[in-house]
């Protein structure tokens, strides 16, 4: 969230943040987009009596800010199918594996186990599933002897950061389709995230 928060604040990049949420309010994101004088919002699932109510206020505060594209950077929460479904086409997420193998919350330490040469990180579109939805842009890693999952997933998070920065201004900068399961870049501008 802080690379991609730190990339729209060229204007040249041609695209901004409009809003920040959370599900905590300790999260050090909220911190990072408030020194940038960007809004914040916390949605607490403790708030809400149950998930249904928690999903149906994540929806609404997303919606209040009406964003072209919403970026899951570090929201560690599998979203409702209802949610995806209101922004259908428009939620993106990063994941620290070449989709489709090793989805999941444990992708790096599944690819080292499983002992595969190249890793790296994928951005999706976000659908019903878990690491499922169509694949949009990916960058390769290798896997060096010795490495940790600590060691690997490091490396992975360096390109991941230039990975998002890139796929959002792409995204926003020149539009996208979704033909089954692939993503094309060229359709309408959108500039919000």
């Amino acid at each position: 969230m802080a690379t991609l928060l730190g990339a729209t604040s060229d204007p040249g990049y041609g695209a901004h943040v409009s809003v920040v949420v959370s599900d905590r309010e300790e999260a050090p994101a909220l911190a990072i987009a408030k020194a940038a004088g960007v809004p914040t919002e916390v949605v607490s699932l403790a708030t809400y009596g149950t998930r249904e109510e928690w999903d149906r206020a994540l929806e609404e505060v997303i919606e209040r800010y009406s964003p072209d594209l919403v970026v899951l950077a570090g929201f560690m929460k599998i979203l409702a199918a209802g949610t995806v479904e209101c922004f259908s086409g428009r939620i993106i997420n990063t994941h620290p594996a070449l989709l489709p193998s090793f989805p999941g919350a444990h992708a790096v330490r599944d690819a080292l186990a499983h002992g595969v040469r190249i890793t790296g990180c994928t951005v999706h579109l976000v659908d019903a599933g878990v690491d499922t939805g169509p694949i949009v842009a990916q960058a390769s890693v290798a896997v060096e002897e010795g490495d940790t999952e600590e060691s690997l997933h490091e490396r992975i998070k360096v390109v991941e950061r230039t990975l998002i920065v890139d796929t959002v201004r792409r995204l926003l900068g020149n539009g996208w389709t979704v033909d089954g399961r692939r993503v094309r870049f060229g359709a309408s501008e959108r500039t919000e995230l």
